[in-house]
Parts: C-alpha cells; sequence; structure tokens
C-alpha cells in the first residue's frame, strides 16, 4: 500500500528537515509538505529534505494546508494518508501503529492518543485545555475519544475523500472528528508519543487561544458548512 505522509508547515525552516529525514530513516518516501506561506525558508528546505513541497500564496492555516496536501496525496493515489506535524513532536516510528489497522481493514481512520501513550513535558495548562476539549468534543459532537486536537492520525484512502476539512485553521481538528462521526466512517485509537519541548511550546497555542478553539469546536457542531 502507498502510504503517504502530508505535513503543514508554517515557518519550521528550524525542524522540518530533521522531520522529514526522519520520515525517510523509516523508509516513508511520499512526503508532502505544504508550506503555509511561510516568511523563512521552510519550502526550500523542506525540498532539499527530499519532500514534495506545495506553497499556498498567501497563509490560510493549519485546516487548509492539510486539505491542499491530502488533495495531492490522492491525488497520486495514496492508499493510506497520514497527518504529521513540522515542529519535531511526533514519532515516525509510531507511525507503522497508525497505519497497521488501516491495512488490515479494521478501521477507515486511526486517530494518535498522546493520552493512551506518552506526552513528556505537557505544560499543565495543556493538561487542562485539552481534558476540558475531550469533554466539550463528547458532549457537543457526540464523539467519544481520549484525546482532542491530535494532529498524529492516519486516513484509508476512501476516509480522505469522504471527509471535508472546510474550517482552515484549528478548528479542523474537531471537524475531522465529526465528520468521521457524520460519514460513518470505522475508527479506532491508538496509543502515540507527543513530545513537549522548548520548541515546540513556543511554536504551539496558548490557553488563550485554546478557548478559542473551544468555541471553534461549537461552532463546527452547529455552523454552517464553508
Amino acid at each position: 500500500m502507498k502510504v503517504f505522509i502530508v505535513i503543514a508547515a508554517y515557518n519550521e525552516e528550524k525542524k522540518i528537515a530533521k522531520v522529514v529525514q526522519g520520515l525517510k530513516k523509516e523508509k516513508y518516501t511520499n512526503i508532502i509538505v505544504t508550506d503555509d506561506c511561510s516568511s523563512d525558508k521552510t519550502a526550500a528546505v523542506a525540498k532539499k529534505a527530499g519532500a514534495i513541497v506545495l506553497k499556498h500564496t498567501k497563509n490560510q492555516g493549519q485546516g487548509a494546508a492539510l486539505r491542499t496536501g491530502i488533495k495531492e496525496a490522492l491525488k497520486r493515489k495514496a492508499d493510506v494518508v497520514v497527518t504529521f506535524d513540522a515542529d519535531g513532536q511526533h514519532d515516525a516510528a509510531e507511525i507503522i501503529g497508525l497505519v497497521t489497522p488501516i491495512k488490515l481493514g479494521e478501521a477507515d481512520v486511526v486517530l494518535g492518543s498522546r493520552f493512551l501513550g506518552q506526552h513528556p513535558g505537557m505544560p499543565w495548562y495543556k493538561w487542562v485545555t485539552l481534558k476540558g476539549s475531550i469533554l466539550v468534543e463528547r458532549v457537543v459532537l457526540g464523539v467519544k475519544l481520549s484525546d482532542v486536537h491530535n494532529g498524529f492520525r492516519a486516513f484509508s484512502a476512501k476516509a480522505a475523500r469522504k471527509i471535508k476539512i472546510t474550517r482552515d485553521r484549528m478548528a479542523h481538528a474537531s471537524e475531522i472528528v465529526y465528520e468521521v462521526k457524520r460519514k460513518k466512517l470505522s475508527y479506532v485509537e491508538v496509543p502515540v508519543t507527543i513530545e513537549y519541548d522548548a520548541y515546540s511550546k513556543q511554536k504551539g497555542q496558548s490557553i488563550f487561544n485554546s478557548f478559542s478553539i473551544l468555541w471553534e469546536i461549537l461552532k463546527v457542531r452547529f455552523g454552517k458548512k464553508k
């Protein structure tokens, strides 16, 4: 099966080469990086590292960048699409755990969970926000998960075609979960490691932005599709 890795990247020139090289070390060669109109050398560095690079001419957000990358992966006849972060938080060696249930026909979608796995260095406020988001998604979206807004996930080609990402920015993560339920796609969670270092903490969402994301969850459920 052809596994494509899709990475949304914005101003990640410091990390993107290491991320791409780590994927190649695990024998993943179909790597798509969507550069979301970075002001640094993200695109050039990713291309030099061996990735297929797509470029947005204006900054649109992580959801839009993933949408662009997934569309390209399907165009290139991907059987499985894995979304992977650009900041080095994910472990390429764990991709096999996400891909295997799809290869075995056990699920259409596989969602990584840091709360089933490990999350070294997670700030306390991130833990609080994520736990709150889990409850909100359970109540509002009707999906019972142990983790939310985890960008480490895998889709079969069928699921990737059915899931419509219309939210351009961080609310896309909740939208994906709701689309899985709405389209009646089978899914499982698997343990993954999300590592928090000084770089990823600096790049990550603040607690105030997280409240904005919670509001976006409500818009995903009750708002109109864009």
